[in-house]
């Protein structure tokens, strides 16, 4: 398995062999008239990348003989305890998940659906987290994370191998930025094949953008809409290693932006998604393609209520 210091390409592509027939490959559209293509990674089982890491998580442990009869447990505010819970039951595997009291109900009953055991604790995250933790130590089971692990993060870089398949003469990928993993795992892979990864965070939940300006990971203040999936109050360590070794361009957008941009994919192309992916065109406006760049947009997850987007009569 992988070293828990560092992410390589060659984690990437293990991952990719374990992944493989297990995940649905990754759909691209063309979005404008500028050479601009989307990664309809919305459409992945759980509606979110998530699931790449959290089966590729699995089936190395299984192939190291390191899954403990207990399973595998997780704290997730949602998607990433959805796409656990998936991958547990597609490799037959006990989960428990945590959640804070406040997880949407929406949420909790396809986390059930899965099969999986959950455990509402708490009012925020750190209180499951720390329930989380507790039962790991007492029952065995193996914890897994969100994002903050080196399996999680190659597992999500599949994602850009298959982008790169695809569109081989690609210049930029443009991805949203929470606690790191999904951007570790792509960068991995696209610095491989020469392509730049713009990291697009809102402005008030910048533990990336602040950790490069401070030179290492430090804590950050979370407020933005897009806080339910992008609002990591730090960026993990292998997260900031790639991005001051890359070629990456960190930008920050506002909310406002990042609501429009979700209207705009509705209004214009009928893909309803998290503010989250949402957020990641917003921050291809901001970057600024240069003329005859080749980018891609990650469109990231699709776990959301679609209510707001349809527009009074």
């Amino acid at each position: 398995m992988t070293d828990m210091d560092h992410l390589t390409y060659g984690d990437v592509t293990a991952a990719a062999g374990r992944v493989a027939g297990r995940v649905r490959p990754l759909a691209v559209a063309p979005a404008e008239d500028d050479g601009t293509w989307f990664a309809l990674e919305f459409l992945q089982h759980t509606g979110t990348f998530k699931a790449r890491g959290a089966i590729n998580f699995i089936r190395a442990h299984q192939e190291a003989g390191t899954l403990p009869d207990a399973g595998v447990t997780i704290a997730s505010g949602g998607n990433a305890g959805l796409a656990c819970a998936w991958a547990a039951r597609d490799q037959g595997v006990r989960a428990t998940v945590f959640l804070p009291e406040t997880a949407p109900a929406v949420k909790v009953a396809r986390l059930r659906g899965y099969g999986a055991d959950v455990r509402l604790t708490g009012a925020e995250y750190a209180e499951a987290l720390d329930a989380c933790r507790a039962y790991a130590a007492g029952s065995g089971a193996l914890a897994s994370h969100a994002y903050d692990h080196p399996l999680i993060a190659a597992g999500a870089g599949t994602l850009m191998e298959e982008l790169r398949e695809r569109l081989p003469d690609l210049d930029t990928v443009v991805v949203s930025v929470g606690g790191g993993g999904l951007f570790a795992g792509v960068a991995a892979s696209a610095h491989e094949h020469g392509v730049r990864v713009v990291a697009v965070e809102p402005q008030e939940c910048r533990a990336l953008n602040a950790a490069l300006a401070a030179g290492e990971v430090v804590d950050v203040t979370v407020v933005s809409v897009a806080a339910d999936a992008l609002g990591a109050r730090r960026v993990t360590p292998l997260a900031l290693w790639a991005a001051q070794r890359y070629d990456v361009c960190s930008v920050l957008v506002p909310d406002g932006e990042i609501v429009g941009a979700r209207r705009h994919l509705w209004d214009e192309h009928r893909i309803a998604v998290e503010h989250a992916a949402a957020a990641a065109l917003a921050g291809l406006r901001v970057y600024g393609p240069a003329a005859g760049e080749r980018a891609a947009v990650v469109l990231c997850g699709a776990n959301t209520d679609p209510g707001d987007l349809a527009r009074p009569a």
